[in-house]
């Protein structure tokens, strides 16, 4: 799954723990599906280079001498004590593990050979758990090869929109398959050139999934990578479905919210900072509908109960977890890595265990992650507000 962040953020109260677990349906269905799940074949290597040592990692939990640091593409991991992690001993583990048995379908290589030990310890307590990892697993704190070691954390969602099958008067704004001229990492027409040229809206004729009544419902999908979409069919029967990410034109991603900026059109970049000025400036809507190039295309999945528990598939290919999945900088940190994350700010503190399963065309650098927080608006909400400091440790195998 590829998606952007909103506006200067706006992407992607105490606690995100009490926001994520109202917004989740079907929570006992992942854990269920947790631990069902087996460890199938790995992921393959990393495009960028492998993890390597010069000397073997500590063998105690938290004695002894550390070992080197680990070169990981864009990244540098240094080793450290499992003290070092804020909040470590406090986490609902649990959670986390639903998100790690989903890597364990496909996981790294390195990976592998816990992944049974993994399954083993889903009906396993925190504390049996967390003496498992300290036992396993060696942290280490991520750092960009120069600069502070602080990095961003802001987060997406699946929205939730209304759409029909075919246009209407009231809906009249498509959203599309993959055309046929498309070609992987070629850029194609610009979203301006998909609604003015001829040409263009030949070889999207008859790709049309379903039409939506706002321009900017269209927009968020496209800019989070995937959505819920209740569909009302010819015979006038509705349909949950999950439009996936299919590919884009390979035009570069800009944010309408920075657009609106730089207009000094507003202050507020958040989404309904953004959706307000477009129903005050209806005349001005196309552009800036246009200041962003970047569209994206999509595939249709079925979304019965059961898949509904469960968010979109990542780049990892598997289901990504509300609260416990992230978007990383794959060339920094591979997928499938469990990771200690903390985080602080006025939208939440955040300090758990999470894994690195979804990568995004603006989550680029060696600390820097974007957190899946679920579907529908309240979870909208939370992702358009936070945008805060964040430190990592990877959770690597001894």
């Amino acid at each position: 799954m590829v998606h952007h962040t909103i506006s200067t953020r706006t992407p992607s109260a105490s606690s995100a723990s009490s926001k994520i677990s109202n917004m989740r349906r079907g929570w006992g269905l992942a854990a269920i599906v947790g631990i069902l799940a087996g460890c199938a074949s790995p992921l393959p290597a990393p495009e960028t280079g492998q993890l390597q040592t010069s000397s073997p990692v500590a063998a105690a939990p938290d004695e002894g001498p550390l070992g080197a640091s680990l070169r990981q593409g864009k990244s540098l991991w240094q080793p450290v004590r499992w003290s070092e992690l804020p909040g470590f001993d406090d986490d609902a583990l649990h959670e986390a593990w639903n998100a790690w048995l989903r890597s364990c379908e496909r996981p790294p290589a390195a990976f592998v050979p816990l992944c049974p030990q993994v399954r083993q310890l889903s009906i396993a307590g925190a504390a049996e758990q967390r003496a498992w990892m300290r036992e396993r697993l060696q942290p280490y704190r991520i750092e960009p090869l120069q600069g502070a070691a602080d990095g961003l954390l802001t987060a997406y969602y699946e929205p939730v929109v209304e759409a029909s099958r075919q246009p209407t008067a009231g809906r009249a704004v498509a959203l599309y398959r993959p055309p046929s001229g498309l070609v992987a990492r070629r850029p194609w027409y610009t979203r301006q050139e998909i609604d003015t040229r001829p040409e263009a809206q030949a070889q999207l004729r008859g790709r049309e999934i379903a039409w939506l009544a706002d321009p900017l419902d269209a927009l968020m999908l496209q800019i989070q990578g995937s959505g819920r979409v209740r569909v009302t069919e010819p015979d006038g029967s509705v349909r949950l479905v999950r439009l996936a990410y299919a590919g884009s034109n390979e035009q570069p991603y800009r944010s309408v919210g920075s657009w609106l900026l730089q207009q000094g059109a507003l202050r507020d970049a958040s989404w309904p900072g953004i959706k307000a000025w477009a129903r005050d400036n209806p005349q001005r809507l196309q552009e800036l509908l246009w200041s962003n190039p970047r569209v994206v295309f999509f595939r249709e999945e079925p979304l019965d109960e059961f898949d509904a528990g469960f968010g979109p598939r990542g780049a990892q290919g598997v289901a990504l977890t509300p609260g416990r999945s992230i978007a990383v900088d794959k060339d920094s940190i591979p997928y499938g890595t469990p990771v200690w994350l903390a985080s602080s700010g006025p939208a939440a503190n955040l300090r758990r265990l999470v894994i690195a399963q979804d990568t995004g065309s603006a989550i680029l650098g060696a600390v820097r992650a974007d957190y899946f927080v679920g579907w529908g608006p309240e979870a909208g909400e939370l992702a358009g507000r936070l945008k805060q400091p964040l430190r990592m440790w990877a959770l690597w195998p001894r």
